[in-house]
């Protein structure tokens, strides 16, 4: 999340913004267009779960659609949601694309026109009857472009939350115990800091720093907190009791050597890699990592749900939507079924993400099952709070820049609420 996230981006190929045209497959035609090309985008790398599976997925759709190209162009998180409102106005909208979820972004451009009322298409071919109601709440939108109720703009096929990766082989060389409860994390920071090592991997310039903020909030709140927050059940006050535990704590975290000040630049990429890299021993992040972890890490991980908080965040993946002029509709609800399939599904378990459809029976990689299994505690105690910047457009840009000051010692954490809550209570509907 990003978005939220935030998805954020997982690889550094997906920063490219030149396209990659990969000669696949197609389907039927609803409109203007031959039927003979379907015009793809998303942001997920090579190397992720989902771009794995959706590699797959053009495979397949090429098989059951012969003569069909699908032209795909892979783009970048930013460049999509700094871009998608004007593009998808222009002939050059694509077909089917990865769009984040939530009322900033996909409520944002169901209410401007720009998505295509999917609602008859989700119940013909029953992809509602596939998601959970949590993982339902971001598809839906009302005429506001509110999440959780309204007709379906978007479907996703995975699901996403966050969790603490460490390095155990780390955590054992400096023989520190990896951490089972909040005070475990905090006395292995103080630990790793008193070696010379700043703890946690971080991104000041994307979404990173404002979840790790935003999950401290969370240790403290509850489901009407987050209620009242995402889908404005009520008033938020910045100034509350959880709001003021997450940003003084983070900014104490800061001065405590746990986050580098020099982290206010660096990308999600960067805190990546510095992960991968060993550098950092432990890094709060999302689901969307952990396909490229397991290719990756060169040492011994493992993961764990934020302790000491029955919430975190986290929600149904990023969405499939299909621009309101898009000239091959068909097609594009095609490969929306595809990637719901089973064989889709099971492969994108497999390789690491946390599919949404899939038979548990033929999900058979060990850390995989961990995962579904973690997501399945957190769906269970309705633990899926949603990502920080959802709640207004621009929302996003405010937390990025506003968090920076805090790692910068710029500005304090009161003075940080208040500009929130003057930037939310600008965006937000009136109570």
């Amino acid at each position: 999340m990003l978005t939220a996230r935030r998805r954020v981006v997982a690889t550094a190929a997906v920063v490219l913004s030149g396209s990659l045209l990969l000669a696949s497959c197609g389907g039927s035609d609803s409109g203007s267009s031959d039927g003979k090309t379907l015009k793809l985008w998303h942001y997920e790398g090579p190397d992720s779960a989902m771009g794995a599976a959706w590699n797959a997925a053009i495979k397949e759709f090429e098989a059951k659609h012969p003569g069909v190209k699908v032209k795909f162009e892979e783009k970048g998180f930013e460049q999509i949601q700094k871009t998608a409102p004007m593009v998808l106005n222009s002939s050059d909208a694509p077909d089917i694309m990865e769009y984040n979820k939530g009322n900033a972004t996909a409520g944002l451009l169901s209410k401007q026109g720009l998505l295509t009322d999917l609602t008859d298409e989700v119940a013909k071919r029953g992809w509602d009857k596939k998601l959970s109601a949590g993982v339902k709440t971001t598809s839906q939108y009302d005429a506001n472009g509110v999440m959780s109720s309204g007709k379906w703009y978007g479907v996703p096929n995975y699901a996403e939350y966050t969790m603490v990766f460490y390095n155990k082989d780390l955590f054992n060389k400096y023989g520190i115990a990896e951490p089972k409860t909040f005070d475990d994390l905090t006395a292995a920071m103080d630990k790793f800091v008193a070696k010379g090592i700043t703890p946690l991997a971080n991104s000041g310039a994307e979404y990173m720093a404002q979840q790790y903020l935003y999950q401290l909030a969370l240790s403290k709140a509850d489901r009407s907190w987050v209620d009242k927050y995402e889908l404005y059940k009520g008033k938020t006050d910045f100034h509350d009791a959880a709001w003021t535990y997450g940003a003084t704590t983070f900014a104490d975290w800061v001065k405590k050597g746990y986050i580098s000040k020099t982290s206010s630049g660096a990308k999600a990429e960067d805190a990546g890699v510095a992960f991968t890299q060993g550098k950092n021993p432990i890094l709060f992040s999302g689901s969307w990592w952990y396909g490229r972890f397991k290719t990756e890490n060169k040492f011994d991980w493992g993961t764990m749900l934020w302790p000491g908080s029955n919430l975190t965040l986290g929600s149904g993946g990023n969405l499939w939507v299909v621009p309101k002029g898009a000239k091959n509709k068909d097609l594009a609800y095609d490969f929306i079924d595809i990637t719901m399939s089973p064989k889709i599904q099971n492969l994108l378990g497999n390789k690491g993400g946390v599919p949404v459809a899939a038979d548990p029976n033929a999900i058979t990689d060990p850390r995989s099952k961990t995962l579904i299994a973690d997501f399945n505690t957190l769906s269970q105690r309705d633990g899926l709070a949603f990502y920080p910047d959802w709640p207004v457009p621009g929302f996003y840009d405010t937390l990025v820049s506003e968090t920076q000051k805090l790692i910068t010692g710029s500005e304090q954490p009161d003075a940080y609420l208040s500009a929130l809550q003057k930037a939310y209570d600008q965006g937000a509907p009136k109570q």
